[in-house]
């Protein structure tokens, strides 16, 4: 097919083309910049902003399927810049199939949209959202998503898939911060070792995208659901960062602070932040006091059964790629 990958720069973006063009498709990307290593891989790229209507319409021509991967994301900033891009820029998406004759589209969520800040413990799709968030980029996504949902008919077959905190080579993101926070002695773990977490490998998080695409036409049984995505080995968070540590050759974290303490100081950062004006974001949010203390952690049997999805990638085998990657080059640089 000929596929558009919105965000295909990004982290998960550029996987998932990969995936594509080695599966035979090809392959457009919509991002703001061009990029070399999607440019090896011979994808076809537009340099287009979400926010603008018509450029995504004129990027989504000819196409006969969409993965809109991209999103603002982050644990901080204005409402408003998010709603621009995470719930407009969908509405663009969209659009733009629907006036194009696309009749596929494979959305990436967020398992965030259902996580009000109490533990979540082998939930499956049934969950409802979440009523309050306690940041603007799981809000917005979850306005997204329903209209994602919303929008699948005979035109327009949806899904929507929820990977969880995607980790692995590249990242410039989640993993740059903490090791950014560790080797400045600012890392802690919340609360004590009881509660669990998901986690997905880069390359599992980009199959699953495109065994979606595979099984996606209308009235097809995956049509307007949601599903959960993660490596089903859901571990300690204090594991999961101390193994994310050792694969770059830092020492294991040991304190920690109460939840409740991790909470109250980032609710006075965001406090203090806000009343200056300051845009970078405080060292810690509500939103990453409440997943660092809290379980997440999410049946995956539907993505089993309805998508054929089968996390490939160990997580042991994926820390010793990283760890490799990581001893190849310098540490990954923190980026958006």
């Amino acid at each position: 097919m000929r596929v558009l990958v919105t965000g295909g720069g990004g982290f998960l973006g550029r996987a998932v083309c990969a995936r594509l063009v080695a599966a035979g498709h090809q392959v457009r990307s919509l991002s703001r910049s061009r990029h070399p290593e999607l440019a090896a891989l011979g994808v076809r790229q537009r340099s287009v902003d979400l926010r603008d209507r018509q450029a995504v319409a004129d990027a989504i021509t000819g196409c006969e399927a969409v993965v809109h991967c991209a999103a603002k994301a982050g644990a901080w900033g204005p409402d408003a810049e998010f709603r621009a891009v995470n719930v407009r820029g969908t509405e663009h998406v969209i659009r733009g199939c629907l006036d194009n004759g696309v009749r596929r589209l494979v959305f990436t969520s967020s398992p965030s949209v259902v996580h009000a800040g109490r533990d979540l413990e082998g939930v499956d799709e049934s969950v409802p959202y979440a009523r309050r968030f306690p940041a603007a980029y799981p809000r917005t996504k979850a306005v997204a998503e329903r209209l994602v949902l919303a929008a699948d008919s005979p035109r327009l077959a949806t899904v929507v898939l929820r990977p969880h905190l995607i980790w692995g080579p590249g990242d410039p993101h989640f993993l740059p911060r903490v090791l950014a926070a560790a080797r400045a002695g600012r890392l802690r773990l919340v609360g004590g070792e009881g509660k669990r977490v998901d986690t997905i490998y880069l390359d599992n998080a980009a199959e699953a995208h495109v065994l979606a695409l595979d099984r996606l036409e209308p009235a097809a049984p995956i049509c307007g659901r949601a599903y959960f995505l993660s490596q089903g080995d859901p571990r300690s968070p204090g594991e999961l960062l101390n193994a994310l540590l050792a694969a770059a050759g830092l020492p294991p974290e040991t304190r920690r602070i109460p939840p409740l303490a991790a909470r109250a100081a980032a609710a006075v950062l965001e406090t203090a932040y806000r009343a200056a004006r300051v845009r970078a974001e405080p060292p810690l949010t509500r939103l990453v006091a409440a997943q660092l203390g809290t379980s997440h952690w999410f049946d995956i049997s539907a993505a089993r059964r309805d998508l054929g999805y089968r996390p490939r990638v160990s997580t042991e085998e994926g820390l010793r790629r990283l760890a490799a990657y990581l001893a190849a080059g310098p540490a990954p640089a923190e980026g958006r």
